[in-house]
């Protein structure tokens, strides 16, 4: 049986990104559907660790505090940081971030993957102005000049002024929508593990730009660190293939020993990388954001960042709009389009440069990229530039 509702927005995709634009959202007098296929992942009884962990820039966890959802986590299992170090492949190459140079209380926050998602939900469910539809499976998607129109299997037609995918990188909104997607796959893996320390981090996050791939470890409450390495399939797989010691051996080496002798807390997982810019982010009546919307390689740690700053945009955009326009007009839209474009694009084409330029072995280049890492760190003027563009 077809069972018609009419909303206001229709978010499609209800993960970090969309469930914080469906808070952002909620009081603005709009009705609001959220429609995402399967629940989130309850958080476990015991003291385990996600293997999936972020790091929030201040601004974000600013954003996060104002939707009520900061509050809502368990702040034992959130460490911020406050300093960072990077390392490139010759020892004069060296460039550090310090919370206090920047006049900041820290320069942001590592939180696992789940506790965030799982704030968000218990957030969302105590909004009225929220009807959440889960688990629901998207069936069909039409954008007209009056209405976009949401066909859920099992029945439900949703209908809105305003359609936005927030349904990540393989966005079925998007392939509906007929935006063409630049997709270019890395051939690497990230290679993301949780260790127990020897030595305490002193909340210090430390990246290394090495021939094999580029090495992040990220602290975590207690002697503990989350390691990504974004590396080469075939280097990926050697890691994964690796015991538990044998591992812990391997990842304290390539860090120099800075922690330590490492223990394994959770097991490596490997996740494909790749990098896509879309041909638009906005059509009339529809709006993409997070993954849908950019993909960037992860060595910087900004995708879920970019993520949020589009929520927020978004949100402010159709707050800030006169109320006798319609949400789901174009040139209202490209308002959101064109305030996001400077960041996506940036965190784009440095992230995929910085990749390009120390995933090679032209000696000229390996020259170039130090000299370039040790000159931007004695650039005081260049590293506040750069850490106010990380904290926003």
């Amino acid at each position: 049986m077809k069972r018609e509702t009419e909303f206001d927005i229709i978010i499609v995709g209800a993960g970090l990104v969309g469930a914080a634009f469906a808070l952002a959202m909620s009081g603005s007098g709009l009705r609001i559907a959220l429609v995402e296929k399967e629940p989130p992942q309850a958080l476990p009884q015991d003291d385990s660790w996600d293997s999936r962990i972020y790091a929030i820039s201040p601004g974000n966890a600013a954003f996060l505090m104002r939707l009520g959802v900061w509050g809502g986590m368990d702040h034992a299992r959130i460490d911020p940081i406050y300093a960072m170090q990077v390392r490139g492949d010759d020892e004069c190459a060296q460039l550090e971030f310090d919370a206090y140079e920047a006049g900041a209380e820290t320069l942001g926050y590592i939180v696992e993957s789940r506790q965030m998602q799982a704030a968000l939900w218990q957030a969302l469910e105590t909004q009225p102005d929220i009807e959440i539809f889960c688990p629901a499976q998207c069936k069909a998607l039409e954008l007209t000049e009056q209405v976009a129109t949401l066909r859920l299997s099992g029945g439900h037609v949703l209908q809105a002024q305003l359609m936005v995918g927030a349904d990540g990188g393989n966005s079925w909104v998007r392939s509906q929508a007929g935006i063409a997607v630049d997709a270019h796959e890395y051939g690497q893996l990230g290679v993301v593990a949780n260790f127990i320390t020897e030595q305490p981090h002193r909340n210090v996050a430390r990246q290394w730009f090495r021939p094999d791939g580029i090495l992040a470890w990220l602290p975590l409450p207690g002697n503990r660190m989350s390691m990504v390495w974004s590396t080469f399939k075939a280097h990926a797989q050697e890691l994964l293939a690796l015991d538990g010691v044998a591992l812990c051996e391997h990842v304290a080496r390539a860090g120099g020993y800075a922690l330590g002798a490492l223990q394994l807390e959770t097991p490596p997982v490997g996740c494909p990388l790749s990098a896509q810019i879309v041909s638009a982010t906005v059509k009339h009546r529809l709006a993409l954001i997070g993954d849908a919307a950019h993909l960037v390689h992860p060595l910087a740690g900004q995708g879920v960042n970019l993520g949020l700053r589009d929520a927020r945009c978004l949100a402010d955009v159709l707050f800030g709009r006169d109320k006798r326009t319609d949400i789901g007009d174009l040139l209202l839209l490209r308002r959101y389009e064109r305030a996001r474009k400077p960041d996506v694009l940036a965190a784009w084409v440095v992230t995929d440069r910085l990749q390009k330029l120390f995933n090679n072995d032209n000696p000229w280049l390996a020259l170039l990229r130090n000299q370039g890492l040790g000159l931007a760190g004695r650039q005081n003027w260049l590293k506040r530039r750069l850490m106010t563009q990380a904290m926003i």
